[in-house]
């Protein structure tokens, strides 16, 4: 009795020794089996199934003697396979369908033998609830009862193959959703990377250039283009401008205006697809792809319609802050112009520093700056980096500064080649293509205008354009304080009367010039019995007198002569440069011009001195008291006449 306890004990423990074996583990997907749902489509599989057992049973004597037919649920002939035989009483269809019917029904092999032979039908049945879902027909022309056994064995092989292929296709079918996980995930993680280091990137062509290099990445066999709606160079190929030409029929045109993804393929079965890249403010192009149809999957679409509106919130985000960099940048250059400008109050420096700065912001070729001069109706070229337009003269109707003036607008010529909208005379000398043009306005009225160009076509921006606008108000400024600074000065220098110079920037002058110049010579000019002129034609007659002699003082001196109005009828001349003997020449071809032009007619008295770096740069106070002798001298001596002091 012990013994055979413990035998039971023993054969127990090696029981469990071997259960716990991989060969006696039940397989992971030995409970799979085929569903009613799967009924439609398991044809192939049985077909496959019987083909695979005919060859594995190839050897049997049974498909020597008789024929091998396989069913499905629905009576329908599968497949057969070993000697066809005539079937009893000639009627195949009908035999067989009766047969199945019978085996079907009552779920039990069937066997009807007459004297032409013998039929068995058995039930293939699932192996996990038993249900029927086909059956094995053997016609043979020999009668036996032992058929349906060995015809349930060959069932039994036969469905042994047809799970081993079920469970091949279930495995694959396993592997390649495991798959499809796999390259979800991988995409996943690939898509995740790529919108971050889109989000990494802080300005635009980085972000197009990682978003085309994420796509590379994803779609290597593919051909990627984006269209952009905004004006961007980023020297990629693949980035084209946005041009609606007819949206109709437009892929990427309608993929824009709709705001939706726009699917097609071709004959060849390429699948061409465009997507808007949108933000939160707009749209900002289209990506399109051209994928073959191997490499797409419809489950890639969503994936792809997210990288595109991550790439639309990079390129926004990129953008906005490379226009708040711009922006920025243009008030810093705006402030240090505006700076720079007020520095100085000469006109000349003013728009020479214009042209120059102008010049470096816009990385330009060429710059004009112009002054409309009101009295003389003509655009004046006070500043430019070409030499020959200097001082040059334009009518207000003529080129793009007659256009500027005309609208009081700014304007942009993408390429003058193209769009000769007017004859210019700076863009045909200089070659250029680009222009950018704007007037320069003070308080509503156009005083001067700037031509800013350059030989490339499309080089400047709107943004060049908007700057350029800004810019102009600033340097119209600058230009009008000059202005009224010179006007000002102008006026403190100038006497009213006779439009000479007055005796304090007389003075300054002299001063001035005898620390640079060897000698120098100085003619006072009085008007001989100007208190009778007075008294007998009166006062503004004697003002029309003064008038005249200065004008005649004035057109018989050289442009760097000075002349000024020393004193009620006294006017004084200082020659730079001249000795005293070719200032008396000078005196008296002006005491003879005064006493032919004026009218009423009357004569001069002229004192004439110098001074020489010899005697050590006399005073100004001095050189005027040896003239003013000198004068005295030739009032002496019966007027209209010139003595030497």
């Amino acid at each position: 009795m012990v013994e055979r306890v413990e035998s039971n004990i023993t054969h127990r423990m090696v029981s469990a020794i071997v259960d716990r074996s991989a060969e006696s583990q039940p397989i992971w997907f030995s409970d799979e089996d085929i569903r009613d749902a799967d009924e439609p489509f398991l044809s192939p599989l049985l077909e496959e199934s019987f083909r695979q057992w005919e060859k594995e049973a190839a050897d049997l004597s049974l498909f020597q003697s008789g024929e091998f037919v396989l069913f499905n649920r629905e009576a329908k002939e599968i497949a057969a396979a070993g000697q066809a035989v005539e079937w009893p009483e000639g009627n195949r269809q009908a035999l067989l369908a009766s047969a199945l019917q019978n085996v079907l029904v009552n779920g039990e092999p069937f066997i009807y033998e007459s004297k032409a032979g013998c039929t068995a039908v058995v039930p293939l049945t699932r192996r996990s609830d038993g249900v029927l879902f086909g059956a094995f027909a053997y016609v043979t022309a020999i009668a036996s009862d032992k058929y349906v056994s060995e015809l349930q064995i060959c069932s039994l092989h036969y469905r042994s193959c047809f799970y081993r292929q079920f469970e091949h296709i279930y495995v694959k079918d396993l592997l390649l959703q495991r798959q499809r996980a796999e390259k979800e995930a991988n995409r996943r993680d690939t898509l995740f990377y790529a919108a971050k280091r889109l989000y990494d990137q802080i300005d635009v062509s980085s972000v197009l250039s990682e978003l085309l290099r994420s796509l590379e990445h994803l779609y290597p066999c593919s051909e990627v283009h984006l269209y952009l709606s905004q004006d961007h160079l980023n020297g990629d190929p693949r980035v084209k401008p946005l041009v609606f030409k007819n949206a109709e029929h437009d892929l990427v045109a309608k993929a824009f205006l709709n705001g939706k993804a726009v699917t097609e393929q071709d004959r060849n079965g390429t699948i061409r697809l465009a997507v808007p890249m949108s933000g939160k403010q707009a749209a900002y192009g289209v990506l399109c792809i051209s994928i073959g149809p191997c490499e797409w999957d419809e489950a890639d679409l969503p994936a792809f319609l997210l990288l595109a509106d991550t790439a639309g919130s990079a390129f926004e985000n990129a953008k906005l802050y490379e226009q708040s960099n711009l922006l920025i940048n243009e008030l810093r250059l705006i402030n240090d112009l505006t700076k720079r400008l007020n520095q100085s109050l000469r006109l000349k420096e003013i728009f020479q520093f214009a042209t120059s700065e102008l010049l470096t912001i816009f990385d330009a070729d060429y710059c004009c700056v112009l002054q409309l001069n009101k009295k003389k109706s003509q655009f004046i070229v006070m500043s430019s980096n070409l030499p020959d337009f200097t001082r040059e003269q334009f009518s207000p109707e003529y080129g793009f500064c007659g256009m500027v003036y005309r609208t009081r607008e700014p304007m942009i010529i993408s390429d003058y080649w193209h769009t000769r909208v007017v004859s210019s005379r700076l863009m045909d000398e200089t070659g250029s293509r680009s222009l950018i043009a704007t007037p320069i306005q003070v308080d509503g009225e156009v005083v001067g205008a700037i031509l800013v160009t350059h030989k490339a076509p499309n080089f400047f921006s709107y943004d060049n354009y908007k700057l350029l606008q800004v810019m102009s108000t600033h340097i119209g400024l600058a230009v009008t304080n000059a202005s009224l600074h010179a006007e000002v000065r102008r006026m403190v220098i100038t006497d009213n009367l006779t439009g000479l110079y007055a005796r304090s920037y007389l003075d300054e002058q002299i001063q001035n010039r005898q620390r640079t110049d060897p000698f120098g010579s100085l003619i006072l000019v009085d008007i001989d019995c100007f208190k009778l002129v007075n008294d007998t034609f009166g006062h503004q007659i004697g003002d029309r007198i003064l008038i005249q002699v200065s004008r005649s003082i004035t057109e018989s001196i050289r442009p760097g002569d000075i002349a000024a109005r020393w004193g009620g009828e006294e006017l004084a001349v200082y020659l730079p440069g001249i000795r005293a003997e070719q200032a008396y020449r000078i005196a008296e071809q002006i005491r003879i011009v005064i006493e032919k032009n004026t009218d009423p007619r009357v004569t001069v008295s002229c004192g004439v001195s110098e001074w020489t770096f010899e005697n050590e740069k006399i005073s100004v106070e001095s050189l005027f008291y040896r003239a003013d002798m000198a004068l005295y001298e030739a009032k002496n001596n019966g007027r209209n006449c010139i003595f030497i002091g």
